[in-house]
């Protein structure tokens, strides 16, 4: 920014004020706020600015955008948001806690910048883990969440729509004329794309699946404190933009991945939601978003560059065509791809599957989805993925009719994750030959390659893994692996054929 700071703000950035030592503020400052920095807490002030989504006109709005602001992210961030306090005395003698309000500030514990996941995915130290927890912490929030009224406009597939349409309007009219041909395309894409999916909207909205979520939900707006990622700083000025589906959330931190250039870890987000909450219908509907989110992001940076000198326009607008161009290849998929695993308890297959969810290199890096039988077989009866059944051999969950019930389930999500076009590995022992043969039949019926992944490995080693093995969805144990000596069907000669490894 380069506006002069009000006076109350150059005060209140010379320490002046404060209830507490303040030390040194800093000030981080954007479109709509002024966040001051100070000791060890951060006051964030709202800019007197309308704009067409958001009006902080007056105090009294701004004081009641402070309040919602403060419930709403304690949602998820009941640690970091504290209280809104007024700012009394005058700009040039401000008192922050005293009476009658001359301004309001909500008020923060400060965190370390370094924590937030846009720099930690920058320095290369986001892990799979942190990932997880977040997509555990998002599905139990958005569970949570209330539910949008079937007759509200939020959601609705006409309202989708138009919001996705209103992108490429200002995009057309801001970027240079070199870059319209890929604003074209995009919109082209976004209107087949609902058209073909126009039912799933619709079904969703119906379904009760559009919730009230976060609204930003970005790296730069979740943050590393203690090895726990919080979601912070969630709009409040806004319904339309913070009622939505929770996979358009998921989405906006899918594509944020990507563009750090962490493939593999966006794949591992959508597979840890998914596994977490099983609402594999929303694929349907999840590039739509994701080209959605990445095409706000392009005219984000291009409203920014209008502000700005020339040499930092210049950036933005080459940052505005690095998320065109993502949305593109998100839009551009390749074909969706079956593979399956086969072989014994403790061969390997897990392990394997998830080194290739991870692998930056792949065609499919970033998209792949992993269906795990361990997994689905526990959401048939209603437990948490790493929860003991208690069941013996044979017994409980491991009946024979819950393994039929289990393939069942894992070939109706892999039919609607391939009809939505993602590409899939399905991580199952596939000891019989009927088995597999279901799901190379559904590769047939629609027209997707079909693979499969034979993992094996010496007896001694399949005992000693499995013995080995914690803190896993399996509870196979070496009983289990015994009696599957006795009746695996290895692949014979025709699926050896369709063999990767």
């Amino acid at each position: 920014m380069t506006d002069p700071l009000p006076p109350l703000i150059a005060r209140l950035l010379a320490g002046y004020g404060f209830p507490h030592p303040a030390g040194a503020p800093e000030l981080i400052e954007t479109h709509a706020s002024w966040v001051l920095l100070a000791d060890s807490f951060a006051y964030k002030i709202k800019k007197p600015v309308t704009l067409p989504f958001l009006d902080y006109g007056s105090l009294d709005k701004r004081e009641a955008c402070c309040r919602a602001e403060l419930e709403l992210n304690r949602r998820l961030a009941a640690g970091l948001y504290l209280d809104v306090v007024p700012i009394g005395g005058s700009a040039l003698q401000p008192v922050i806690g005293a009476l009658p309000a001359i301004e309001w500030a909500v008020r923060m514990r400060r965190f370390d910048e370094a924590g937030r996941l846009d720099h930690v995915a920058a320095r290369g130290e986001l892990r799979p883990q942190q990932i997880a927890q977040l997509a555990a912490t998002l599905v139990g929030f958005h569970a949570a969440s209330a539910a949008a009224p079937r007759d509200s406009r939020f959601g609705a597939p006409t309202q989708v729509l138009a919001a996705a349409r209103e992108n490429f309007i200002e995009l057309h009219q801001l970027l240079p004329q070199t870059d319209q041909r890929l604003v074209g395309h995009l919109a082209d894409w976004t209107d087949d794309e609902f058209a073909l999916r126009a039912a799933d909207f619709a079904a969703r909205k119906q379904g009760g699946c559009i919730r009230e979520g976060h609204g930003d939900l970005h790296l730069g707006n979740l943050v590393l404190i203690d090895g726990h990622v919080t979601a912070f700083d969630c709009i409040e000025f806004s319904d339309d933009f913070r009622w939505n589906d929770p996979v358009s959330e998921i989405a906006f931190v899918w594509i944020d991945l990507l563009d750090h250039d962490q493939p593999g870890l966006a794949a591992w987000l959508l597979n840890a939601w998914l596994e977490a909450g099983g609402d594999f219908g929303a694929t349907a509907v999840l590039r739509f978003y994701a080209v959605y989110r990445a095409v706000v992001r392009a005219k984000i940076a291009v409203l920014r560059a209008r502000q700005e000198d020339a040499a930092a326009a210049e950036g933005d607008i080459a940052s505005a065509r690095v998320y065109l161009e993502l949305a593109w290849k998100i839009a551009a998929a390749p074909a969706p791809t079956l593979t399956i695993t086969c072989g014994l308890s403790g061969s390997g297959k897990t392990t394997a599957a998830t080194a290739r969810l991870l692998d930056p290199g792949r065609a499919d890096a970033g998209s792949l989805i992993r269906l795990r039988s361990d997994v689905e077989r526990k959401r048939l009866f209603g437990l948490a993925p790493l929860a003991a059944s208690g069941s013996a051999q044979d017994q409980g969950i491991y009946t024979q009719e819950a393994t039929t019930r289990t393939y069942a389930a894992l070939l109706s999500a892999a039919r609607t994750l391939l009809a939505a076009g993602w590409p899939v590995i399905v991580d199952a022992a596939f000891l019989r030959r009927a088995e597999r043969d279901a799901f190379r039949q559904l590769a047939r019926e629609l027209g997707v390659e079909f693979s499969l992944w034979h993992a094996t490995a010496r007896v001694d080693q399949l005992r000693e893994r499995i013995l080995s093995r914690s803190g896993d969805a399996s509870e196979a144990t070496v009983d289990v692996l015994e009696k599957q000596l006795g009746w695996f069907e290895p692949p014979t000669a025709d699926e050896n054929a369709l063999t990767i490894g």
